[in-house]
């Protein structure tokens, strides 16, 4: 059952949306992309107060950086049982993971919840438990019993040029063992957060902090890695705020936001998409115009 109520009108709208995005020139794009689109009543809704529509929502994709949201809301956890100590460097390396997307400070905080570090192949004795603990992200993630949650896999750091060592081991031959993500699980992390229901309400505003984006386009235009511009922020009308994590790689284009109109009375409205290829990659479009089509009709 989806942690939202599941609407009828808004699953016709989504359906004639992405009917036009593949005709525009995207053939296939139903096979290369997921989202989950949430509306709320309440101008400070809780958690499970949605109305939704999805498609391909529970399909698990590599979610490149929008897996840094996971580990964001984890050192939050984290704190809150004394299992790491806070620290002036972590709270950087917590800023620069979510505003800058630094896969170096994404390395740092998962050595730090994981109690692992990177480093060549390990031998018989050590390896098991470094692999262990590698997997408490996981372990975590599975105590929220969350059914969203299911074929997640939250074990890897982001990378520029790629793993090395016992990290490029722990992916397995095939790759089998890299971070794996659904629209669903994104959405229902992201929504927990905005409404304050995982963790604790003063950490959720502690990353509701981080993930603040400023739309003003002097500001963007000073920061071509702003997360805004060629993801959904973009196609976003005037007046709106944004809290969003973006992924970009070779292979996907991926964005996770809870935005909001300023306007007196206004509730906030959750998109998560990833889409998936290389064309899909290269597409600085399509987040944008479906960002645009989702939200025209919520003013």
């Amino acid at each position: 059952m989806a942690f939202y109520r599941p609407d009828p009108a808004m699953e016709a709208r989504l359906a004639s949306v992405l009917d036009r995005l593949d005709a525009e020139g995207r053939p296939g794009l139903r096979n290369s992309l997921s989202v989950t689109w949430v509306r709320y009543e309440e101008t400070a809704p809780q958690a499970g107060q949605g109305s939704g529509a999805a498609w391909n929502e529970q399909r698990v994709h590599y979610p490149a950086s929008v897996v840094k949201l996971v580990y964001a809301v984890a050192v939050e956890q984290w704190l809150q049982k004394d299992l790491i100590p806070d620290s002036d460097e972590l709270q950087r390396a917590m800023r620069d993971m979510i505003g800058d997307s630094s896969n170096d400070a994404t390395g740092l905080i998962v050595d730090l919840l994981t109690g692992t570090t990177s480093g060549p192949e390990l031998d018989a004795l050590g390896w098991p438990s470094w692999q262990r603990q590698r997997r408490l992200v996981n372990d975590w993630l599975t105590t929220l019993g969350w059914p969203e949650l299911d074929g997640s896999n939250c074990c890897q750091k982001t990378w520029s040029d790629g793993p090395y060592g016992r990290d490029k081991l722990f992916y397995g031959a095939d790759n089998g063992n890299r971070n794996a993500l659904s629209t669903a699980a994104t959405a229902r992390l992201l929504e927990a957060v905005m409404t304050g229901a995982v963790v604790s309400p003063p950490a959720c505003r502690r990353l509701r902090d981080l993930l603040d984006r400023s739309l003003d386009p002097d500001q963007r235009k000073a920061d071509p890695e702003n997360q805004v511009d060629g993801f959904l922020g973009e196609g976003l009308p005037d007046g709106f705020r944004l809290w969003s994590k973006a992924g970009w790689m070779s292979q996907a284009r991926h964005d996770a936001v809870w935005c909001q109109s300023q306007a007196p009375d206004s509730s906030p409205v959750l998109i998560v998409a990833f889409a998936t290829g290389p064309d899909r990659a290269k597409d600085e479009t399509l987040m944008p115009e479906l960002a645009r089509a989702l939200t025209a009709i919520t003013e």
